[in-house]
């Protein structure tokens, strides 16, 4: 048997065709299998005839919604390759990705009919989109775009032919470039099952489950948990957008059992918490990805009585890495965990030569869920996956019983609220300032979103502010990435090389100097 991940949701709706399958918890609406499966083939139909075909690409632009998931499913029965879009993003990057996939469809939801309006404004030459999808808006529709309902609502409903399969692209995730431009980790059909099978495998899940997927589905975080829940035939609870007050009631309410957030969503659920308690006993566990969790947050959870687990995952794992889980969590604070199931990890030195318990190196790890490819990047592809092993740029120690903690990155990288920022694509920007004669963006602690870049800048020009380049910074990069402080400075200690040297910049940071 061929695996085709779309045949996923007509198997479960063939099996539990009563089910709840989706519940928005913002609309209060419930989707069954069945109905989740017939909008899903409703939608795959009205593709087929909209020309959309096998290895096309087509970009989403959506919150959080049924429809967001009946078109990734729609997308994987037909072969054709979903790339979410992240939501956040500024018009001149969502513009690079478009053109950088190649997407011939671009569907978005009413809410960024502006943030379209700008894309469609900053379109290059080489741009392949050719078919706008406008969801919502009650019938007003842009001029430009098809009404995504009325294509829907006149397809039948009959499963389509399956058109992907095993090595055959589902979806490109695309993720925050070292060296300024993003780059595509491609996932196929096997990848992502084998993702699903092994996060199955390792949770500790029931089949009466229901899943809360808080962050923004254009996320691996939020993605794959969805993907999952639908392999186990679990009911997946969703919001729209993120809002903490909303979240407890939709746990209260539709009884969550479990859910996966970042630990800036759960320390701000929990401060909210705090002044409107709720029922919260249905929640068996709560697993925290994306960054590290401080131990007050654990402690803080611990003394409500809210268990939370830890995951260390990556985009191009597909999010599966390691898991920290039961009684381990207290045992092993600060730990990332053990490998997945079907995962392999590893730390190395820099010649991929194992290293002893308590030594840093950096951590690798191989499965049949690691990504295929970076998207027409083999040079970059060949040099992370090299030897069969993801080179994660994660250094970190394993311990004699062969738990996983994380020391530092390799990578220039800044986690902010769980979102990835390399400074390089903010320097990219404001190096581009004729004012600017040399940038350096580092991450700097944040009690609130863990990390914020911060902006280290050696003016030609002395009437140069702090405000110019974040508004320069604001017309071409998501707010998250917008540096929250400018400092002026001299010059920037530079290597024989002439590169920055970063290391000594945060050193002379933390000594105030």
């Amino acid at each position: 048997m061929r695996n085709n991940v779309g045949y996923l949701l007509a198997k479960r709706a063939f099996l539990s065709p009563n089910k709840e399958a989706f519940i928005d918890g913002s609309l209060n609406t419930t989707r069954s299998y069945s109905q989740f499966n017939l909008a899903t083939n409703r939608l795959a139909n009205a593709l087929i005839g909209l020309g959309t075909k096998k290895g096309d690409r087509v970009a989403v632009l959506m919150l959080n919604c049924s429809e967001y998931l009946e078109l990734f499913f729609a997308l994987g029965k037909i072969g054709a390759v979903c790339v979410p879009l992240n939501i956040r993003l500024a018009p001149d990057e969502l513009v690079y990705i478009l053109d950088d996939s190649e997407s011939d469809v671009l569907v978005y939801g009413h809410e960024f009919q502006k943030l379209v309006a700008g894309i469609r404004a900053k379109q290059s030459p080489r741009s392949t989109v050719n078919k706008w999808l406008h969801l919502g808006g009650q019938g007003q529709t842009d001029d430009f775009a098809i009404s995504f309902e009325g294509l829907v609502n006149n397809a039948t409903d009959d499963e389509p032919e399956l058109g992907g399969f095993d090595n055959d692209p589902l979806f490109i995730m695309y993720t925050s470039g070292t060296t300024g431009a993003p780059k595509g980790a491609v996932q196929t059909h096997s990848t992502v099952l084998w993702a699903a099978i092994t996060m199955a495998a390792t949770a500790e899940l029931r089949h009466d489950d229901r899943f809360f997927v808080p962050l923004p589905l254009f996320h691996v975080g939020a993605l794959m948990p969805a993907i999952m829940s639908i392999y186990f035939g679990n009911t997946i609870v969703s919001i729209r957008m993120f809002d903490p007050g909303q979240c407890w009631k939709i746990i209260e309410t539709h009884r969550v059992t479990n859910t996966l957030m970042v630990p800036t969503v759960l320390g701000v659920m929990l401060q909210v918490l705090a002044k409107a308690p709720c029922d919260f006993s249905s929640v068996r566990w709560v697993l925290i990805a994306g960054a590290p969790v401080p131990v007050s947050l654990l402690e803080a959870s611990q003394s409500i009585g809210l268990h939370v687990e830890q995951l260390y995952g990556l985009t191009e794992a597909c999010g599966p890495g390691c898991m920290l889980m039961g009684k381990d969590v207290a045992q092993k604070v600060g730990s990332a965990g053990k490998p997945f199931l079907f995962t392999e990890v590893r730390v190395v030195d820099q010649n991929d030569n194992e290293v002893k318990a308590g030594i840093p190196g950096e951590l690798i790890l191989r499965g049949p869920h690691v990504m295929a490819e970076y998207w027409k990047l083999p040079a970059e592809t060949a040099q992370t996956l090299r030897g069969g092993w993801l080179h994660t740029g994660d250094i970190a120690t394993v311990d004699d019983d062969g738990f996983i903690y994380i020391v530092d990155r390799l990578k220039d990288m800044i986690i902010s609220g769980g979102e990835n920022i390399y400074p390089a694509e903010i320097e990219k920007v404001i190096s581009q300032l004729p004012k600017i004669s040399q940038v350096a963006v580092l991450g700097r602690p944040d009690p609130k979103w863990g990390e914020i870049p911060i902006a280290l800048v050696a003016p030609k020009d002395c009437g140069l502010a702090e405000k110019e380049i974040q508004d320069f910074c604001e017309e071409k990069l998501a707010r998250y990435k917008i540096p929250k402080s400018v400092m002026f400075v001299d010059n920037l200690p530079l290597t024989p090389t002439g590169k920055v040297q970063k290391r000594l910049l945060r050193q002379q940071l933390d000594t105030g100097i």
